[in-house]
């Protein structure tokens, strides 16, 4: 080593076998005033949600494969620059092409009546003349195994599921349809998967498995779910016509954005941020996940503007292709290669920008306290005057899921949800639902957290 190596070494042995003994140690002391700097000049930026603003209500959704997330990417691709990143680069990624089309429900007895409807994403369609069939009602997958294939099969699979959570209810929307085909279901709907609806249903990807039927799915309203299972109940037949002109077209051509603050002392050891460029091909995508993307750009743009200066490289990326394949999340991680154990950190916001409460770490939840878990509770400290101070385990996201895989620590921005999933996957996720002031904490929260994991002495995989 050379001799400032040398020296800067032991500083970080002085620096980091103290700072993690304690919550409230060296670490929290020593970035309070940065902190402070950038949650103040965060939480009075009155521009910083002007590109959200101009992402939803100028560009719109984003599916995979569709002009509008090309235009995305373009402006994407403008504003990293505009801000002051650099080594701005577009990764190609092969994504996905589905295409929604035309879609309908109809009920034809025991009343006639149109029914609000999404096709769940990757679903396949119906025949033109769509298909008409009788309901069965089930509330699980166990009675659903006891229905059977006798009184499943030529029928519509009906999963009125209330919601218990999103990680709980989302396995009827991801693998029902597949469970439903296997005992001869000739397509599904399910209950939207939220907890509070105004007759609007919410979409979402499903995955058919290998050896089972691919039948075509939608998702429905609380409203109709219950309607429908009401019916059956009392012992009514519901009849419907199910039809959806869902398909796939040839793989497209997108990116993954990348940008960089680089590091002053190490700037081949990185920290990454980000979220997913894309969205469903409903709403304006604002939350899911324009929210997570907007954030980490003006997180890195106020590091910029402070003149703060990591010794580790800051990496602001935009995965593609999150919502129906996370073809963005493997490419990433399949070109970093070997140099993947140079990311010390990836952070990913994809829960919306309502109030942040903190973050969570990919640690297991039974698992002996770690070094680098009290690094992040005293990080954590630093965000107490917004009230995201919360260090929990379990975190990250399935944009960084692949770089977990290879070692590298997650991390997930953590926020109220106090109603992300009224309008999660639906038309009503619009600009209209990002609150000013937990957008600008959520970018004070993110910046925080990326320009300390970017700054210490420590890497954080290093802490055990």
């Amino acid at each position: 080593m050379a001799r400032v190596e040398i020296a800067r070494f032991l500083i970080a042995v002085l620096f980091s076998t103290s700072f993690i003994q304690a919550a409230d140690g060296p670490v929290t002391s020593h970035y309070a005033e940065t902190a402070k700097r950038i949650i103040e000049a965060a939480t009075t930026d009155s521009h910083s949600l002007d590109r959200l603003e101009f992402l939803c209500d100028r560009i719109g959704n984003r599916l995979s494969g569709s002009t509008s997330l090309d235009r995305a990417v373009a402006w994407g691709f403008d504003e990293m620059k505009r801000v002051g990143l650099e080594n701005v680069r577009a990764q190609s990624v092969k994504v996905p092409h589905w295409v929604r089309g035309e879609e309908s429900l109809l009920a034809l007895s025991p009343l006639e009546r149109n029914l609000p409807i999404l096709g769940l994403g990757n679903s396949v369609g119906t025949p033109p003349q769509g298909i008409a069939a009788d309901v069965v009602v089930v509330s699980n997958f166990d009675e659903l195994t006891a229905l059977g294939a006798a009184k499943v099969r030529g029928n519509i699979v009906l999963f009125d599921a209330p919601f218990q959570g999103y990680g709980r209810t989302v396995s009827y929307r991801v693998s029902g349809p597949s469970r439903a085909a296997a005992l001869g279901a000739v397509a599904v709907l399910v209950r939207s998967i939220t907890p509070v609806s105004l007759r609007t249903p919410h979409t979402g990807t499903l995955v058919y498995q290998p050896g089972s039927p691919q039948i075509p799915a939608a998702a429905v309203t609380i409203e109709d779910a219950e309607w429908m299972h009401r019916l059956v109940l009392r012992g009514n037949t519901v009849k419907l016509r199910l039809k959806m002109a869902a398909h796939f077209e040839p793989e497209a051509t997108s990116a993954n954005l990348i940008g960089d603050i680089p590091g002053s002392e190490m700037p081949d050891e990185i920290v990454a941020m980000g979220g997913h460029i894309d969205s469903w091909d409903v709403g304006q995508g604002a939350q899911d996940d324009g929210s997570g993307i907007m954030v980490s750009l003006e997180a890195a743009a106020l590091i910029k503007r402070l003149g703060l200066k990591p010794r580790r490289t800051i990496r602001v990326v935009f995965w593609v292709n999150e919502e129906n394949g996370g073809a963005g999340g493997r490419a990433y991680r399949a070109m970093l290669g070997d140099s993947v154990k140079n990311h010390v950190a990836a952070i990913e916001m994809d829960d919306g920008a309502e109030k942040p409460l903190g973050f969570g770490y990919g640690e297991a939840e039974h698992s002996p306290p770690s070094r680098a878990m009290e690094a992040l509770r005293e990080i954590g400290n630093l965000l107490t005057p917004i009230g995201a101070n919360q260090i929990q385990r379990g975190g990250g996201g399935s944009d960084i899921e692949p770089l977990m895989e290879a070692g590298v620590p997650g991390i997930g921005q953590i926020s109220s949800g106090a109603h992300y999933f009224d309008w999660h996957h639906t038309e009503a996720d619009t600009f209209d639902k990002v609150n000013p002031q937990d957008f600008r904490e959520s970018v004070a929260s993110m910046a925080v957290m990326s320009f300390v994991l970017a700054d210490m002495p420590d890497r954080l995989n290093d802490l055990k």
